[in-house]
């Protein structure tokens, strides 16, 4: 499938399939699909499909409904959370790179940055098999 939003293609063909999560099974009307992807350009989607009670549902009459599919852009924490709801441990790091510790005590912070830079940094993520945050924590703490 393929979708523009807010002018960015988003196409499950194209796009790197990260995970999914079904419930229940395609015979049953409440039944859903979801599918995280990233694109190439480091942009975030959910695809979903399901059944006439689910909630990808289309209304086609009054009180008539059928099962649908659509594309939701997703920022990259509500990707986080999607995958921390939906996939295992493991898989979550895959994706994502390890998670902190429980118990550490940490600040949330925003950065901007460049696109070289981040992909840099996902290189970094890749090889080393730390997160992002531990990256740039090291680097700073090692000087």
């Amino acid at each position: 499938m393929k979708k523009i939003i807010e002018g960015r293609v988003y196409n499950t063909e194209t796009a790197k399939l990260l995970g999914e999560y079904s419930y229940s099974n395609r015979t049953d009307i409440n039944y859903y699909s979801e599918k995280l992807y990233r694109t190439k350009s480091g942009a975030y989607f959910l695809y979903g499909e399901g059944g006439p009670a689910s909630r990808y549902s289309k209304q086609v009459e009054q009180n008539r409904w059928t099962g649908g599919e659509e594309i939701r852009a997703m920022s990259p924490q509500g990707a986080r959370a999607w995958a921390e709801e939906h996939l295992d441990a493991d898989k979550y790091a895959e994706i994502f790179g390890e998670p902190e510790e429980a118990g550490d005590e940490r600040v949330a912070l925003n950065l901007t940055i460049s696109a070289a830079t981040k992909a840099k940094l996902e290189k970094m993520r890749e090889d080393t098999g730390k997160s992002m945050s531990q990256i740039v924590e090291d680097m700073i703490l090692a000087e």
